[in-house]
């Protein structure tokens, strides 16, 4: 059997960033190749109904082999890792009992993964880690949760002597940029319910995540001569940023923390004629959701009457909604996950998703999916890095997990 550290550094050799701009399924063509060597993978070490879909997404089966009927569980992790940076020629260095001090991740670069800014590193005194090498992120956002979801399938196979239910698994791609549910065909995958490995730092355990709506803001303005330009020109530029001006500015991302929703603008870009604004709305709370979405409506309505009809339009549309609303109508899969953790010696630490998942939309499509962690630090740059023994654990949580559910 390969263990999952050594599966998780074969697998970030693999180039599979996901790319925003593609309107193709997969968005890269590295994800679906990545998908076929998944898929002869899953073949090779005994999994039934393997398949890859023209959308790139992975299925697998293990068969039940308990007489008696029990809930079909499903593991869900996803193949592409972020365009926010390089995922091409990642090259992994592994820290052996890691002695508290700065890490140099490229001294040419003079990349210094270092305590003074990521103090949660002292956690891993005399650990292992996995780094960048200071030029690429790391891939461990999720290519640790499909190693360790693998590494799992291959021990259980290998010890039918543990007995569990069908286990179904699946790789999506393109959760990065926000379409991994997009294609998931729940039907065919066929479980009760199933859990993502796909969170950040060891113990973590996640039911709850944002509403979130975007909204693309179109300001249109009226240029003239600016020495003739009293009474005549009105500046989008001016109008957007006055309308910036009367949103809240403690309710920004960079104020906010917890169960604190934000306002959030992510794009501002235009001249007197026309100013085009990006804002993404965020809250844990359903009706104070609502409450900002109106009150943007609103602000926009008063700028209207103030420079003319049709001044600011905005085109505003819901994202995905918090799970939370769909686990709690059954608690046990969460129960289920808190023993898995605490019979692995894990101190489960459930808390919010400040961000979306697959998760959250998986679950109000039918297949309750909440999120349990892989132990990485620092995603989507060249920072980030993971601990050997928390994939290590991330794999003993499926199998405890497994275990309890064949119990009932």
């Amino acid at each position: 059997m390969e263990t999952a550290v050594k599966r998780f550094l074969r697998y970030v050799k693999y180039e599979t960033t996901s790319d925003e701009n593609s309107s193709k399924c997969p968005s890269t063509e590295g994800q679906m190749a990545f998908a076929k060597v998944l898929s002869d993978e899953l073949k090779s070490i005994g999994l039934e109904d393997v398949s890859v879909d023209e959308n790139g997404y992975v299925m697998g089966t293990i068969l039940s082999n308990v007489d008696e009927e029990v809930p079909v569980v499903g593991f869900i992790a996803h193949m592409d890792t972020s365009p926010d940076m390089s995922g091409k020629n990642v090259n992994p260095q592994i820290i052996e009992n890691y002695d508290g001090n700065d890490i140099v991740l490229n001294r040419d670069l003079n990349v210094v993964l270092s305590p003074n800014d990521f103090p949660e590193l002292k956690q891993y005194v005399g650990k292992s880690l996995i780094t960048t090498d200071g030029t690429t992120l790391l891939g461990a956002d999720d290519k640790a949760g499909v190693a360790a979801i693998i590494t799992a399938c291959e021990y259980l196979i290998s010890h039918p002597e543990i007995k569990h239910g069908t286990i179904k698994i699946c790789f999506t791609p393109d959760e990065e940029i926000g379409r991994g549910a997009d294609k998931f065909d729940v039907e065919k995958f066929g479980a009760d319910f199933a859990y993502t490995i796909d969170g950040e730092s060891i113990g973590q355990l996640e039911y709850e995540n944002f509403n979130a709506a975007s909204a693309k803001i179109t300001i249109h303005g009226r240029n003239v001569h600016p020495g003739m330009a009293k009474g005549k020109m009105k500046n989008s530029v001016l109008i957007g940023v006055e309308l910036a001006s009367m949103l809240p500015l403690e309710e920004t991302p960079e104020n906010t923390e917890g169960y604190e929703g934000f306002y959030h603008l992510t794009n501002f870009d235009g001249n007197v004629e026309e100013t085009h604004m990006q804002y993404i709305i965020r809250d844990f709370d359903k009706e104070n959701f609502e409450n900002r979405k109106n009150y943007l409506i609103n602000l926009i309505s008063n700028l209207n009457e103030k420079y003319g009809e049709n001044t600011v339009e905005i085109d505003l549309k819901d994202q995905y909604y918090n799970m939370r609303e769909i686990i709690e109508k059954d608690m046990r899969i969460i129960d289920i996950a808190v023993k898995a953790m605490e019979l692995a010696d894990v101190k489960p630490n459930v808390s919010p998703i400040r961000g979306g998942t697959d998760g959250a939309r998986l679950s109000y499509m039918g297949l309750p999916t909440p999120n349990i962690f892989t132990g990485g630090h620092n995603f989507h740059g060249r920072y980030e890095y993971i601990p050997t023994f928390a994939i290590e654990k991330a794999v003993e949580v499926i199998l405890n997990i497994v275990k309890l559910v064949a119990e009932g």
